[in-house]
């Protein structure tokens, strides 16, 4: 095929994707043109995920440019243990999604959950506030940032019950179909919170103090907008205060749904807390270059997840509707998508990351040990991207527990062990960073053996075949 003939047909596939299609407000994921679906697919998912890191990295680049190094490692030392704390309630919204799109008891459902985040919420603030200062003493943070950590953590957790009511109330909308409107309100929340920022630290100069509060005032707003949402609703989900209970039935089936989940994030953040414990052995400012450098890495995996679960939409779908003959290309298509955006992106943190760390800090020795882990972790972003589209794959072929399991031993516990035996004897940041990739190249090859054994034995894509899941 001649250059001008190539150009040709993927302007042909381009106008398919563009035309009739688009005009509906949705892909068709079994018919038509894979690659060019499935970037369009990912833009709007992609445009969100950016927005909502932007907000986040807002509060990093405030604090470190106009409170210094300290203010900065302060919050940073701080997030792992708040998102093992958090997480599985996250998780157990995914449960609330699931149980009130499909009850029959609709109402019920909807202020079972609203009720079950509100209290909740409470017990988590009650929990973070008083355990702060062991929890933070206990992972070795350094001196000079520890009475800021705590005064950061102790406000983020009283802001707790806005962020669960935000994040229930938000998956009883998605699963009536509404994902617009939690967008809307995340996006004026986030705005808000960036103002504030400004206003806080720069103007009444409340240090880490001031990006907190700024944090749980823009929750606080978001809860109200989707509650308010939720009560002048007309169609399936609908709030009334006055009908605010616990039904014991539909809160024993929103945990069942969402806990796995949620475990599964805590697992996670086990091994996270124990590397921000590591980082901080290494002094403050050490502990603020981590923290500019993770939210850089923020951005890649945002990029990287919109196209996983992209992969994960359309083989789904596909294998559903029993185009199992487009499962293959769809593989193929994300994969070199996914893996070559990662190698672009690693290389941009490489050449360009000191001038975009200087937006972070203006303190050499800190932009220095945030490009210890852009050279270790984010130039081989690539090697997460391989692993996670492999996994995607196989959940999409409708298996789910052993990837789950694959991935908490060889991630999650390759790192502990890791951290206990040879980084206890090499004590460097380098030994320590390198963990991320040997244990991304383990859970892959583990991952890649268990889509090659579902391929070969179990032959999911043979006609009549569904696959034994699980």
């Amino acid at each position: 095929m001649s250059f001008k003939s190539l150009i040709a047909n993927c302007m042909i596939q381009w106008q398919y994707v563009f035309g009739a299609e688009m005009k509906k407000n949705n892909i068709d994921m079994i018919n038509g043109p894979i690659a060019p679906s499935i970037i369009i697919f990912a833009i709007p998912m992609l445009l969100s995920g950016l927005l909502q890191i932007f907000f986040n990295a807002a509060d990093t680049i405030v604090v470190g440019r106009f409170s210094g190094h300290t203010s900065m490692a302060a919050i940073g030392s701080t997030g792992s243990i708040t998102n093992l704390m958090v997480n599985l309630f996250m998780g157990i919204s995914v449960g609330v999604n699931v149980v009130v799109a499909r009850s029959i008891g609709v109402d019920k459902a909807i202020h079972t959950a609203i009720s079950l985040s509100v209290v909740s919420g409470i017990g988590l603030s009650i929990l973070g506030f008083f355990l702060s200062p062991f929890l933070l003493e206990s992972m070795d943070t350094p001196p000079d940032v520890i009475e800021k950590s705590i005064l950061y953590m102790r406000i983020i957790f009283l802001g707790q019950p806005f962020n669960l009511i935000y994040n229930f109330s938000s998956a009883v909308l998605r699963s009536d179909g509404d994902t617009k409107r939690p967008l809307y309100y995340l996006t004026f929340a986030g705005i808000l919170n960036v103002i504030l920022n400004l206003l806080f630290v720069i103007v009444l100069k409340i240090d880490v103090a001031g990006v907190a509060l700024a944090t749980i005032i823009s929750q606080a707003v978001s809860a109200f907008l989707v509650m308010r949402a939720l009560w002048k609703g007309t169609g399936n989900v609908k709030f009334c205060f006055s009908h605010l209970t616990i039904d014991v039935k539909k809160m024993k089936e929103i945990p069942y749904m969402g806990v796995p989940a949620g475990l599964q994030s805590v697992l996670f953040s086990i091994s996270n807390v124990l590397i921000q414990s590591s980082v901080n052995t290494f002094g403050s400012l050490a502990v603020a270059g981590n923290t500019a450098a993770n939210s850089i890495d923020g951005f890649l995996y945002t990029v990287n997840n919109c196209l996983v679960q992209t992969n994960l939409s359309f083989i789904s779908q596909n294998f559903g509707a029993g185009k199992k003959d487009r499962i293959l290309p769809i593989m193929r298509s994300s994969m070199i998508i996914t893996v070559t955006a990662s190698l672009i992106l690693g290389a941009v943190s490489l050449v360009f990351g000191p001038s975009i760390l200087s937006l972070y800090s203006n303190e050499s020795e800190v932009i220095s040990y945030a490009m210890i882990r852009v050279r270790y972790v984010l130039t081989v972003y690539f090697i997460f991207a391989f692993e996670e589209m492999t996994v995607s794959s196989v959940r999409g072929l409708g298996y789910s527990i052993a990837p789950m399991f694959i991935s908490v031993f060889c991630i999650c516990g390759f790192r502990i062990l890791w951290i206990f035996t040879y980084f206890a004897s090499h004590h460097t940041l380098g030994s320590l960073y390198i963990a991320y990739p040997l244990s991304w190249c383990l859970a892959a090859l583990s991952h890649v053996s268990l889509l090659l054994y579902i391929w070969k034995k179990k032959n999911p894509l043979r006609a009549g075949n569904d696959g034994d899941p699980n």
